[in-house]
């Protein structure tokens, strides 16, 4: 009876132990996320029937948007941080060609996440590889997020300064 009772209290704790360090190894690495801030607008309807970036002709009614970097096909969620509402949309052209825009919508998009009455709203916007319909659009995603992550200032090694460019003042 008294193995049991020293052999007990030592079996609970090893499996504890052991449970503890399998769920730390076993965690999987957090997945890379492509994240960009600023404004959203939508489409006029004079884009309706247009062809767009990827060929295909713009509706108005799809979840469709345009971006300037994303890859085109690339899968996205943007967040309108006015309302906290998203959506999913699929990136087939190119633009908004506006200063600070870092998407465009389709009607159908910015609807659902309350951007029609307001037209142009603060977002995020995120893509992650495992979101994606493609191998080959994964790997550009995570291609994208480990650029964006490398121009992240936080990033840089301790003690590495960040380019400042002087200016010449008059005497």
């Amino acid at each position: 009876m008294s193995k049991w009772l020293i052999a007990l209290p030592l079996v609970a704790a090893l499996a504890i132990v052991t449970h503890g360090a399998a769920g730390e190894e076993g965690k999987a690495p957090a997945e890379p996320v492509v994240k960009q801030h600023g404004k959203a607008s939508f489409y006029s309807n004079k884009f309706q029937g247009k062809k767009t970036a990827t060929g295909e002709r713009f509706q108005q009614r799809e979840k469709t948007a345009a971006s300037k970097t994303l890859p085109l096909g690339t899968r996205v969620k943007v967040t309108n941080q006015d309302t906290g509402k998203s959506t999913t949309v699929r990136i087939n052209d190119r633009g908004p060609y506006v200063h600070d825009r870092v998407i465009d919508l389709s009607a159908g998009a910015a609807k659902e996440i309350g951007l029609k009455e307001e037209g142009v709203a603060p977002v995020v916007v995120e893509a992650r590889p495992s979101a994606q319909p493609t191998q080959e659009l994964k790997e550009k995603v995570k291609q994208t997020a480990a650029r964006q992550e490398r121009r992240r200032p936080e990033t840089r090694e301790a003690g590495a300064s960040p380019r400042v460019q002087q200016a010449e003042l008059p005497d």
